[in-house]
């Protein structure tokens, strides 16, 4: 059974991305988990070195549950808002965790995980269009758990004017990303 992880960057819980979260966990198989960052206990990383030394990270909060899910699944999705070209702050707080990996891989020189795992990434936002920078910064992110391919970016960016949800384009590169996810 396939499991997924997702991580959703939105402080709204009825907003564009959480819309198209509910739309892809409808079409998923196996079984799944949302991290809201936006309500989850989970500090940000304080850089304090202790992943240097062994193979975890010093702060005990909801991040340790993540982590052993993490080791687990198959696939993981970012779906996040773009605020200033960039996904939100408590999204980059949640995934500075994964500096325990990093750590493990560049400072112990092994990789941390033997599984490797398929991503999504989903955009949202209203503005000028432009995901690249958001895009490239959730990739390095997700190259960082050991995520080895990737299908195609799942981008709604005028929710200014048409909400995610009417968005026929990426209606149909969210259920892409679900299909993708399954096989």
């Amino acid at each position: 059974m396939k499991k997924t992880l997702i991580f959703n960057g939105s402080p709204r819980s009825n907003g564009d991305t959480a819309s198209l979260i509910r739309i892809l966990i409808e079409k998923l198989e196996g079984e799944f988990e949302i991290v809201n960052c936006y309500e989850a206990d989970i500090s940000p990383c304080i850089d304090c070195r202790e992943c240097r030394e062994i193979d975890d990270c010093a702060i005990n909060d909801d991040m340790q549950k993540i982590y052993d899910y993490l080791n687990e699944c198959d696939n993981v999705v970012i779906a996040s808002p773009i605020y200033f070209s960039q996904p939100t702050g408590k999204l980059l707080d949640v995934v500075s965790r994964f500096q325990r990996y990093f750590s493990q891989t560049y400072f112990k020189k092994k990789r941390p995980f033997l599984k490797a795992k398929k991503g999504g990434i989903i955009l949202v936002g209203g503005g000028n269009g432009n995901c690249d920078s958001a895009y490239k910064t959730v990739v390095g992110i997700m190259k960082m758990i050991n995520v080895t391919s990737f299908a195609p970016l799942v981008k709604s960016h005028s929710t200014d004017t048409i909400p995610a949800l009417n968005d026929q384009n990426a209606m149909e590169s969210l259920l892409n990303l679900a299909e993708y996810l399954n096989i």
